[in-house]
């Protein structure tokens, strides 16, 4: 067995200052890169908004269908909110028969807002056992085209629920400096 003298490693030391200002340097330019995507958040929650009235829509119209009972989407935009509704007869009432309320109105949405609400004259989209859009609970009259605006951080979409397909249709509405997406 052959014996190496101890050597002590006296080279072990820490970071040497130019590797220091290299990793700062690099952090500093992730950090720049990354802020701006930070002020978007906003506008990401009110499109997560989006998402979700859609989503609910299209969850309201399936489940019209699967059922074969109407269901109804009733909007409300005092409190910024919508609830998802049976639609048992020629009534409908959230009081009883709602099922889902969603508040879009809070920070987790961007603070999003409804505009112009319009589903055959007022703010409820019906739809029928079918999952057709229909003018009235109990009706058989297709709906006309409805639709709604979403505001919120500088940005205003329309949803459109077109006749007798229910399909949704979302679209940007360009906005000008005056508006500033209210």
């Amino acid at each position: 067995m052959i014996m190496r003298p101890y050597i002590p490693n006296r080279l072990r030391g820490g970071y040497t200052l130019v590797e220091v200002l290299i990793v700062v340097t690099v952090l500093g330019i992730a950090g720049a890169v990354a802020a701006p995507a930070f002020s978007q958040t906003g506008v990401l929650r009110v499109q997560a908004a989006l998402r979700s009235i859609v989503a609910d829509i299209s969850e309201a119209q399936s489940d019209a269908l699967a059922m074969q009972q109407s269901r109804a989407v009733v909007f409300d935009a005092t409190s910024t909110s919508y609830t998802i509704v049976r639609v048992p007869g020629t009534t409908i009432d959230p009081a009883v028969d709602g099922f889902s309320t969603t508040h879009v109105g809070g920070s987790r949405y961007g603070d999003a807002r409804f505009a112009n609400i319009s589903f055959n004259g007022g703010n409820t989209l019906i739809f029928d056992e079918m999952g057709s859009p229909v003018a009235a609970a109990g009706s058989t009259t297709p709906a006309n085209e409805g639709s709604l605006e979403v505001t919120g951080s500088n940005q205003r979409f329309r949803i459109a629920v077109q006749p007798y397909t229910g399909r949704v249709v979302v679209s940007k509405i360009e906005t000008t400096a005056e508006q500033g997406g209210q």
